[in-house]
């Protein structure tokens, strides 16, 4: 029994490694397809790794980083003893949570609307119109924004006609209203393109099961409820997971195009931060340590979304 369970195990190996070759020959095209990406994947994402060594080092450009001496973590015990990192920490998790939570609802609702839509001409021209800005710069969106709040902008000349206000509101020196006016900016630009893989998703559920729900008597709001949100919830679940990974990952264009003098200790995030303390400053290495900090709590935060993920019975996503 031994040899023969021997005899099948080599037989198994040398079918598989005779295989690999012919699947390698018969992939071959897709394989120099992804070539590039591959390439781009190294050289941008992998080779700057390197530059992470200046967190650990007292960088001086003109040592470059294998002449800097060495600090071990100094760095780091600096930036977790500096209230303005905290400050920037809270507004990034502020300002990330709820672009998260009105983010991802404002999508998945209007993916859905859309859905539902029957007059095709008002669906394809409602989906483009609504996409469309996700292709405008953030520096044109800031400039939109601003003048639409300024003080003789629309929106207080429609308070003012109906009688809501009595003076001009200056909306841009509001400090208390800049993370919910920078979330509202960044739903208007990107919530049709994030409907868009809902719409997808959406394509994939059987036809039939809604033609059985109908013929049971199930209204449109309980076709919704019952066949659409658990028909796209694995792809809600894995668009979360990888929104958590990132929610540190904020960047710092609509924070910096949006703010100014006023607003800043609300608008200041942990990739200005970083920008300011690492370039503007000179402290390369510092900055660097802030970088290195974001990646390690995405990490973390990845593998704790997918860990509940599989618990919630989504299985391994990603």
């Amino acid at each position: 029994m031994q040899k023969r369970s021997l005899s099948k195990s080599l037989t198994s190996l040398t079918v598989q490694t005779r295989s690999l070759p012919k699947t390698l020959f018969d992939q071959r095209y897709l394989l120099l397809l992804s070539v590039p990406f591959v390439a781009w994947l190294i050289v941008f994402s992998y080779v700057p790794l390197y530059g992470w060594l200046m967190a650990f080092q007292d960088y001086k450009p003109h040592l470059g980083i294998l002449g800097s001496g060495w600090v071990g973590i100094k760095h780091f015990q600096v930036l977790f003893k500096q209230p303005s990192f905290y400050t920037a920490l809270q507004n990034t998790l502020g300002m990330s949570l709820l672009g998260l939570v009105f983010g991802f609802v404002t999508s998945i609702g209007f993916a859905i609307l859309l859905n539902e839509l029957r007059f095709l001409p008002f669906k394809r021209f409602t989906q483009t119109a609504s996409y469309l800005p996700h292709f405008v710069s953030w520096v044109v969106t800031a400039n939109i924004v601003t003048s639409m709040l300024a003080l003789t902008g629309p929106v207080n000349e429609i308070l003012m006609y109906f009688g809501l206000i009595s003076e001009p509101i200056n909306f841009m020196a509001k400090t208390q209203w800049f993370w919910g006016l920078v979330v509202i900016a960044d739903i208007w630009k990107e919530m049709g393109w994030g409907a868009i893989i809902y719409l997808a998703a959406m394509t994939g559920i059987d036809s039939q099961i809604y033609e059985a729900a109908e013929i049971d008597g199930v209204n449109r709001a309980q076709k919704i409820w019952y066949i659409t949100l658990p028909g796209i919830a694995p792809t809600i679940v894995m668009l979360l997971i990888l929104s958590v990974g990132n929610i540190l990952n904020t960047g710092f264009e609509r924070q910096f195009l949006l703010g100014n003098a006023v607003t800043q200790p609300k608008a200041m995030v942990l990739d200005w931060f970083s920008l300011v303390q690492g370039i503007d400053q000179f402290r390369y290495s510092y900055g660097t340590a802030i970088g290195i900090f974001k990646s390690g709590v995405s990490i973390i935060l990845l593998f704790i979304a997918n860990y509940a993920a599989r618990r919630a019975g989504y299985g391994r996503l990603i």
